[in-house]
């Protein structure tokens, strides 16, 4: 099957059409169309990725256009009911953010209800199940990629999610391991049957070093075959990239990571030439985009919240530059926002008002 609106002739094949007539396409509101056949908004959504998923990105991300779904950071599901919204960093969000799903790293059933209470407290419009953490600390407390190899206790978790809650839920996994692709289908298969309404791969086996190449073509399979939309994750840094990955993939839709925090307007760049949205065209000077970030930052959390969140940006933000190590460098080497900002400043040979 194909998806017969896109521009440019571009095609993508093995794009299943039932999501888009099923009661899972009203809570996957991104993933409609509109009288005339068109998207509504796009089927991009940006990766739950610790210490980056935050207001402050998210926010920037919106603000530029073209991402049609947002991912908190990882969240852990026996700490959340205790968090407060009105302090936690982690919990902050803006309006323009949505629309949000809240990702859970959990080991055991117990912790299941009493987090999706907090999430429809907090507004919530999704809640996803991380299965594919490599963490060491995250896979020492049996979560994550430890969780996955784990089906009856992944049944357990996922079946008690689709009880508790009507919003759409989803889950992130890696490809599996090497040789073991009909088992990554069975996996699939399964959290299908319990009731998960999205799944995210991401296209490398466990332990692969985000170096290594992903393997788009690897989900192919799943895409045939599960009547679910799967969002194809990893490796996705361009425009071509996307392409790329769509055509020997066959997702529904892409989520993008690191790529998203190098280039913030890559969003906008694959809604519109990819997708044929009419989009404003993004601002994509990393010199505007950065600033835009550290004022965001400012405004949104506290103090000793934004240093740490403004260096890590700034490792992703400098890879635009020749010699953006200078500045990853030197905002690493600074010990408050001011000197931060200062060594932003002398790097671009600019002043901003922060």
């Amino acid at each position: 099957m194909i998806w017969d609106c896109l521009p440019l002739g571009f095609k993508v094949v093995r794009v299943l059409f039932k999501p888009f007539q099923n009661e899972i396409c009203m809570k996957l509101t991104f993933l409609q169309r509109d009288g005339e056949g068109r998207l509504a908004a796009p089927p991009l959504s940006l990766a739950p990725m610790v210490g980056l998923s935050h207001s402050a990105l998210r926010s920037l991300i919106a603000d530029l256009g073209g991402c049609g779904l947002f991912y908190t950071e990882m969240l852990a599901a026996r700490r959340l009911p205790h968090e407060n919204p009105a302090v936690s960093s982690y919990l902050h969000t803006t309006p323009c953010e949505r629309p949000l799903i809240y990702q859970l790293f959990i080991a055991d059933v117990k912790y299941v209800a009493p987090a999706l209470d907090k999430i429809h407290r907090l507004g919530g419009d999704g809640v996803d199940i991380n299965l594919g953490c490599p963490a060491p600390s995250v896979r020492r407390g049996g979560a994550g990629a430890a969780l996955a190899e784990d089906w009856d206790r992944v049944r357990d978790i996922v079946s008690s999610a689709r009880r508790h809650t009507d919003l759409t839920l989803s889950a992130k996994i890696r490809v599996g391991h090497v040789g073991k692709e009909a088992h990554l289908l069975d996996f699939c298969k399964m959290l299908e049957a319990e009731g998960v309404d999205l799944l995210a791969v991401h296209a490398r086996y466990h332990g692969e070093k985000f170096c290594r190449k992903p393997r788009w073509q690897l989900l192919a399979p799943i895409c045939e075959q599960l009547d679910i939309p799967i969002f194809a994750n990893g490796g996705i840094f361009s425009v071509d990239d996307a392409r790329r990955c769509l055509e020997l993939s066959g997702a529904a839709g892409l989520m993008l990571g690191r790529g998203a925090v190098e280039r913030p307007w890559l969003f906008n760049e694959i809604a519109r030439e990819v997708y044929g949205l009419d989009l404003p065209v993004a601002e994509s000077r990393p010199v505007e985009i950065y600033f835009r970030f550290v004022q965001k930052m400012v405004e949104i959390f506290a103090p000793e919240r934004q240093l740490g969140r403004i260096k890590e940006f700034t490792h992703y933000i400098a890879k635009n530059h020749q010699f953006g190590h200078h500045l990853a460098s030197a905002v690493q080497k600074s010990h408050t926002v001011e000197e931060a900002v200062q060594a932003a400043e002398d790097f671009y040979g600019i002043s901003r008002d922060i």
